[in-house]
């Protein structure tokens, strides 16, 4: 059996990550990058056993959307976007050509427009943005519980 390389030799099958990634050029690939988050998520349930909840489901697929949209709006050329489970969440990850990095404005309810990343901020545990060589790369992770504290039934007000 043929196992994926890494530092220490190769890793068995139970620890490779389960991940999925695609590029994406043009504004009608933000529904495909939908596509792919959804797709990602119904195999984590059918494939890993790994229970995601319809909150879960719709967050994923708006960070996608968010994140992809803005890349294809404000950067030159094809993104990346990766989708990938680590430690009980889904890291959502895109790369961009642009190095400028996004930046939080100020809440402002008359501002009609770019709150993408407010939202982003606002349903995601976590959030990176960093440059690269070339380009930068974002991500928000969203945990496959809906409640950290593991209540899969949602969380308690």
């Amino acid at each position: 059996m043929n196992l994926p390389e890494n530092d220490d030799g190769p890793r068995p099958l139970h620890q490779r990550p389960i991940a999925a990634t695609a590029a994406f050029e043009g504004t009608e690939d933000i529904a495909a990058a939908r596509d792919l988050a959804r797709s990602f998520l119904t195999d984590l349930q059918a494939v890993h056993g790994l229970l995601v909840s319809s909150r879960v489901m719709g967050t994923v697929q708006l960070v996608v959307s968010e994140l992809v949209t803005n890349a294809r709006k404000y950067a030159p050329g094809p993104c990346m976007l990766t989708l990938e489970v680590v430690d009980g969440a889904v890291e959502v990850t895109v790369w961009d050509s642009e190095p400028t990095l996004p930046l939080a404005r100020a809440a402002d309810p008359g501002r009609v427009g770019q709150h993408g990343l407010e939202i982003i901020l606002a349903v995601s545990e976590g959030f990176a943005a960093r440059r690269e060589p070339v380009g930068k790369r974002i991500t928000a992770t969203i945990a496959l519980a809906d409640d950290p504290t593991g209540d899969l039934t949602g969380r308690r007000l």
